[in-house]
C-alpha cells in the first residue's frame, strides 16, 4: 500500500472531532438518538415546549421526551423542528423525513431533515463513485445555492438516505436525482464499505453536530452514457483522471464526505 498521503490524515481527523460546546443526550421513546446542545431547551423554554405539546424532560445529562413511539414521537419531534425553525435554529427545511432508529435498527419515530443536525441525530448517507471504462472518475459540482459546501466537489452521487428508505431505494433515488442514470444501466455495481463521520456543524446557528454513517459504492458508467442532474442541485459534471482527483483533494476542493470516499476507494 502506498504512504497515507497527508490530505488522508487532515480528513480523518476533521471527520473525527467533538462538539465544540457540550451537549446533552436527547432520548426518545427511552432510547437515546441524539444530542442537543445544552442550553438550547431552556434557550426554547422547557414550559412553551410543553404547551406546544412538546414535554421534555431534562435529567442529569439527558433530555428525555416523553412521548410513544412511532406516531406520537413522530408529531412532538417534527412541532419541534418547527419551534427550532422558527427561531432560526433549524437547518434547510427539505419537508423531508429522516428516521430515529434504536440500536437495534427498528424506526422509532421520523423528523424533518432540517433539524437533524442540531438534535445530533445519527443519519446514514451513500455515495457513488462512477468510473469510465478507462478508468478516469465522474465528478459532480454541487449548486451555488446548496446550502453546505455550495459549488465544491463530490462524487458522482452523494445523498442522505430518507425514511422509509433502506440502502438499496437511497441509492436507486437519489443516483436518478442527481445523476439521471438508472442503475440498471451501470455495469459492476459493488458496495465499497462504510465509515463514520463525527464533527461539529454550523447549521442552526452553530448549533448542531454531524453523526453520520456513510455507504460508498462504485460501479462503471458505460461508454457514451452522461450524467444529467435532475433535482436543481447540481451545477455540472466532469470527468477526470485519478491523478487529478487525488490533487483536487489535497486542495480541498471536495466535501469531507466525498473525500473520505476517495481515500476509501484507493484502500487508504
Amino acid at each position: 500500500m502506498s504512504p497515507l498521503p497527508a490530505w488522508v490524515a487532515r480528513e480523518r481527523a476533521s471527520a473525527s472531532q467533538p462538539p465544540l460546546l457540550a451537549r446533552e443526550t436527547l432520548h426518545v421513546a427511552g432510547q437515546p438518538v441524539g444530542s442537543v446542545q445544552r442550553g438550547l431547551l431552556e434557550d426554547l423554554g422547557l414550559g412553551n415546549l410543553r404547551a406546544m405539546g412538546i414535554d421534555i424532560v431534562q435529567r442529569g445529562t439527558g433530555a428525555w421526551l416523553q412521548a410513544d413511539a412511532g406516531n406520537a414521537a413522530t408529531l412532538a419531534l417534527n412541532r419541534l423542528a418547527q419551534v427550532l425553525r422558527a427561531d432560526g435554529r433549524c437547518g434547510p427545511w427539505r419537508d423531508e423525513q429522516i428516521a430515529l432508529r434504536a440500536s437495534t435498527g427498528a424506526c422509532i419515530a421520523t423528523v424533518e431533515r432540517g433539524a437533524v443536525r442540531v438534535l445530533g441525530i445519527a443519519t446514514e448517507a451513500v455515495h457513488l463513485v462512477g468510473v469510465a471504462p478507462d478508468g478516469r472518475l465522474w465528478l459532480q459540482q454541487r449548486a451555488a445555492n446548496k446550502s453546505m459546501y455550495p459549488g465544491r466537489w463530490d462524487t458522482l452521487m452523494g445523498g442522505m438516505v430518507s425514511a422509509g428508505d433502506d440502502l438499496d431505494t437511497a441509492l436507486a433515488r437519489e443516483t436518478w436525482e442527481e445523476a439521471g442514470l438508472r442503475l440498471e444501466r451501470l455495469q459492476d455495481l459493488r458496495y465499497g464499505g462504510v465509515f463514520e463521520l463525527n464533527q461539529p456543524s454550523d447549521e442552526g446557528d452553530g448549533c448542531g453536530y454531524i453523526c453520520e454513517r456513510v455507504h460508498w459504492y462504485a460501479a462503471t458508467v458505460p461508454e457514451g452514457v452522461v450524467p444529467d442532474n435532475q433535482d436543481g442541485e447540481v451545477q455540472g459534471f466532469a470527468l477526470r483522471p485519478a491523478a487529478e482527483v487525488q490533487a483536487m483533494a489535497a486542495q480541498e476542493q471536495f466535501t469531507p464526505e466525498a473525500a473520505l470516499v476517495w481515500a476509501a476507494y484507493w484502500g487508504w
